[in-house]
């Protein structure tokens, strides 16, 4: 049981809207599936994933075991008695170096992790995806020990990084792929709207 408070996610979709609600199941190896265990110090079960936006862009981060060229949204955990938009700001913060502010809530995803070594052992996780907004910073990660680099990506780049995660091993990275396909098609027409406003400026020069 996740230690985030009904109360503050009713809040979060009060100002942000109510987000698409989805469902999965990924297997996970014995490894990987011990690493979640692992992480879910205070009985944690959820990320808060952001797409954040800086014009056309938007900025996606490696960790230092990633492939040299997989990239994925920043994604990390409001801590027990934070909120969730302080948890989001703070794990953008960490993750990139950049503040930001929050503007979309996207997506709830309720994903059951299976060990496949034991089809019975299951965690029960949910992630928050948001969209975000760059507000001031130069992309220079904070938390240096699990994230190796943070750079803008073009949209135009993203299918590659699916591509990467799909033709992986990893139970992981299969799950990153499942959230950022289906929420790209959440955030298309932010995304049409976003080129469109970026050439406008580009004309107007």
């Amino acid at each position: 049981m996740s230690y985030l408070k009904a109360d503050d996610i009713a809040s979060v979709e009060k100002k942000f809207g109510k987000p698409a609600e989805l469902k999965t199941e990924i297997e996970l190896s014995q490894g990987e599936f011990e690493r979640v265990r692992r992480s879910q110090y205070n009985g944690r079960a959820h990320d808060i994933t952001l797409f954040i936006f800086k014009g056309d862009k938007m900025l996606f981060i490696a960790k230092h075991f990633y492939p040299r060229d997989l990239y994925r949204a920043p994604s990390g955990a409001a801590n027990p008695g934070e909120s969730i938009i302080d948890g989001a700001k703070r794990e953008a913060y960490e993750e990139t170096g950049v503040k930001i502010e929050l503007e979309k809530y996207i997506a709830r995803i309720r994903v059951k992790f299976i060990n496949n070594r034991d089809k019975e052992d299951i965690i029960d996780w949910t992630s928050h995806v948001f969209k975000a907004r760059y507000i001031s910073g130069k992309v220079n990660p904070v938390d240096k020990r699990e994230i190796r680099e943070a750079r803008y990506v073009d949209f135009d780049e993203i299918p590659k990084f699916n591509e990467i995660m799909r033709k992986s091993n990893i139970g992981g990275f299969r799950y990153r792929k499942y959230l950022t396909e289906h929420c790209l098609e959440l955030l298309k027409d932010d995304m049409i709207n976003a080129i469109e406003t970026e050439s406008q400026k580009t004309d107007e020069l």
